[in-house]
């Protein structure tokens, strides 16, 4: 008795280190550049318990130091990073033109490891080279690869593509991306795009943050308390789709009056003469700011701050964050999106509104979130408990 009384303690030690270890990467994530002593007033522990507690977590393959800062009159100090050796995150944004990938240790820095347009739109054509990509990375990590994680612009349900308005898919399968001993993590590229916003964007510390982009078409997330609303199956959020455009018009997502057929790359490309439907094309019409187009960007400017304000008024976000073409259309059309927004806010809303702000993290926004989602799993307490026990025994943390 006495002795299953000591590995009960030993196993309930073991989870509290574990616990305190991935408090200690998100910190990393959080605040790049932190130190050591930094960790333990945010952690509220003593200097020595976050000593010990590093060196547990470097000896583990998990965090590592970097070279000694001079900071002022203090002693050097020396900042926390991703272990050379450590845990590794593939992830992959999925677009309407083409792909990206990228990878990430455990402080969720972003490495470009590859990116190419689409040489076809079909399923096999688009995953056939990300597959290869995301092949020969896991094999160059040996064994480092823990999970794939991928931003799509689909239609997300219990982790698998439903549909694909932008690329004109139906159910497809991702799991042609799977890395050996890896999980496959798959979810929408607005969702990822506000939840990088609300962990290390220009929502951080807000309880309920709101993100809207407008690219091909228009995209949503909504983050509380840190995580993601995703509905019963991860449906949740399909902004798009509400019913804000022209009740006739068939959007391909096959509803009828979606807010895609009047917002978004596609249909603002016609009206700006843009070279062609990509975001990038419609972002450089816009900035090429000519007379004729001010019609144009008044009407989708209004239709962004519309639709907005009825996000705000069933949502209730502390702050909201735009992506991609959105803050464009508030700033070259500041009159016609004030005025929508307004005229749609409830009174009390227009009395107390919610900060509204261009997004910080730009293109890489979907990315980052898909590393942050891999990262809650990978860097949580069980995850990082099972890179330690991969790597072999004597890795424990309570040791």
């Amino acid at each position: 008795m006495a002795q299953r009384r000591t590995v009960q303690r030993r196993s309930t030690a073991n989870q509290l280190h574990w616990a305190l270890a991935a408090d200690v990467c998100a910190l990393v994530r959080r605040s790049p550049g932190i130190t050591r002593a930094q960790v333990a007033r945010e952690l509220r522990i003593s200097t020595g318990t976050a000593a010990d507690l590093v060196t547990k977590m470097r000896r583990a393959a998990v965090l590592t130091e970097g070279e000694p800062v001079p900071h002022g009159r203090g002693r050097p100090t020396s900042a926390l990073t991703a272990h050379p050796r450590g845990p590794l995150i593939i992830a992959v944004e999925i677009t309407a033109t083409g792909w990206r990938m990228v990878s990430a240790g455990l402080d969720g820095r972003l490495t470009v490891v590859a990116r190419a347009p689409h040489r076809g739109r079909g399923p096999a054509d688009v995953l056939a080279p990300i597959r290869a990509a995301v092949t020969a990375e896991a094999g160059a990590r040996a064994g480092r690869v823990r999970a794939v994680s991928v931003a799509a612009a689909a239609t997300v349900r219990d982790g698998s593509v439903v549909q694909s308005s932008v690329l004109d898919w139906d159910r497809v399968s991702l799991a042609p991306l799977r890395a050996p001993g890896a999980a496959l993590l798959v979810a929408n590229d607005a969702t990822c795009e506000a939840l990088a916003e609300s962990r290390r964007g220009a929502s951080r510390g807000a309880r309920a943050a709101l993100h809207l982009t407008v690219l091909t078409g228009v995209g949503g997330g909504l983050v509380l308390d840190g995580a993601p609303v995703l509905g019963a199956t991860g449906l949740a959020m399909e902004v798009g789709h509400l019913p804000l455009g022209d009740p006739r018009a068939l959007c391909s997502c096959g509803a009828r009056g979606c807010w895609d057929t009047v917002l978004g790359a596609g249909p603002l490309a016609g009206r700006l003469g843009a070279d062609d439907d990509s975001p990038s094309a419609v972002e450089a019409a816009i900035v090429r700011g000519e007379p004729a187009h001010r019609p144009a960007l008044a009407t989708a400017a209004a239709s962004l701050g519309r639709g907005l304000a009825g996000l705000i008024n069933v949502t209730d976000p502390d702050v909201v964050t735009l992506g991609g073409l959105g803050p464009l259309l508030r700033s070259h059309c500041p009159e016609a999106f004030e005025e929508a927004l307004t005229g749609g806010l409830m009174r009390c809303l227009r009395e107390d509104r919610p900060r509204i702000a261009g997004g910080e993290l730009g293109a890489d926004a979907a990315l980052v979130g898909a590393v942050e989602t891999a990262l809650d799993e990978v860097a949580g307490p069980a995850g990082l408990a099972a890179w330690a026990g991969r790597e072999g025994s004597g890795r424990n943390l309570g040791a």
